[in-house]
Formats: structure tokens, sequence, C-alpha cells
């Protein structure tokens, strides 16, 4: 687990040499998926392989930043650090536009207006706060059809300008926030 001034941190992620690049492209406000090459199919959290069909041909890829809200739930008590200062929280599981489901955390809507099917769209969690992702909404920052390779950097010098600043080596998680 991560450690901070406060102690051991369960919310930030431990990234290896393979989710590297997911990590890296979060920092930058952008959220990636892996696709598979032999099924077509998109898959998130990210694997060296196919869920669907088992192939090994998944690359990278851009996603639209769009989502629905699948389900819920309040969070009123976790003892694990930082969340005890964020309760409540609403945990939540989100459908991807692109198909995949995926664990997240609802933020800026009071959990009494959730509702199933709510348009979401991403925002990225550092240790300051929840900042704007890029390429959300009108895509204008994500190519289509863009793939990005273990070990490429993902479209290198964005950051604060696309509304996503923070801090070199700043651990950063997406979060879904209701659609603007």
């Amino acid at each position: 687990m991560p450690k901070s001034a406060a102690g051991t941190r369960h919310d930030l992620p431990e990234p290896d040499a393979f989710t590297r690049v997911y990590w890296d492209a979060a920092a930058r406000g952008r959220l990636l998926l892996r696709r598979c090459g032999a099924c077509g199919r998109a898959h998130h959290y990210p694997r060296e392989f196919c869920p669907h069909c088992w192939s090994e041909d998944v690359v990278w890829e851009p996603a639209s930043g769009r989502a629905a809200l699948y389900t819920w739930s309040v969070v009123h008590r976790n003892d694990l650090p930082p969340f005890g200062g964020r309760t409540p929280y609403v945990a939540a599981v989100v459908d991807l536009a692109e198909g995949p489901r995926m664990m997240t955390e609802i933020v800026d809507c009071p959990h009494e207006e959730l509702r199933a099917g709510m348009a979401l769209e991403v925002a990225f969690r550092d240790g300051g706060g929840v900042h704007g992702g890029a390429g959300v909404l009108d895509g204008a920052h994500v190519q289509d059809g863009a793939h990005v390779q273990e070990g490429e950097s993902v479209q290198e010098g964005k950051g604060a300008q696309d509304g996503v600043a923070v801090q070199a080596g700043t651990p950063v998680v997406p979060v879904f926030r209701p659609r603007r």
C-alpha cells in the first residue's frame, strides 16, 4: 500500500510495469481501456489478455469518459485511511459507453439525486481533490481509433491546460460525476 504522512493509504494504486500506462494516462486526465483485436470487445480492469475470448491480442485505447450509473451504495463508515474523512461517499458500478463495467466513486452529486441510468462523466482524484478529465463530453482531445502501446506515453505534454493539474508522482484515480 502507498504511504503518506498520515500512514498507509488504501485509496491509491500501486502501478506495476503493465499498468503504468493506465496510471500515467489517468495523471493526464485520460481514461484508458483495453480492446481485443480478436473479438473486438473492450474490457476493464486492464489485463494482458481478453477475458471474453482469452486472446493476448489486446491494446490500450482511450475511452470517451462517458458512463451510465448501474448501481451504487452510500458508505457511511470506513475506517481505512483516508476514507473515514470522506464519509458518507458513494461507491458505484458504472457502465462505460464502450461496454465494460467499472467500479468507482461518484462525486459532486448528493446521493439522494442518484438514479439508475444517470449520465456520468469521468473526473480524476489526486491528493489535492477532484479534477475534470480531458476528452470528456465532446471528445475533443481523444482521437478516434487511437491506440496506445505499452511503454508509449499518452498525449505527452498534456496536463494543466486540460484541466488536470497534478503533482508529479501523485497517483490519480478515475471517479465519475453527473454529466454537465
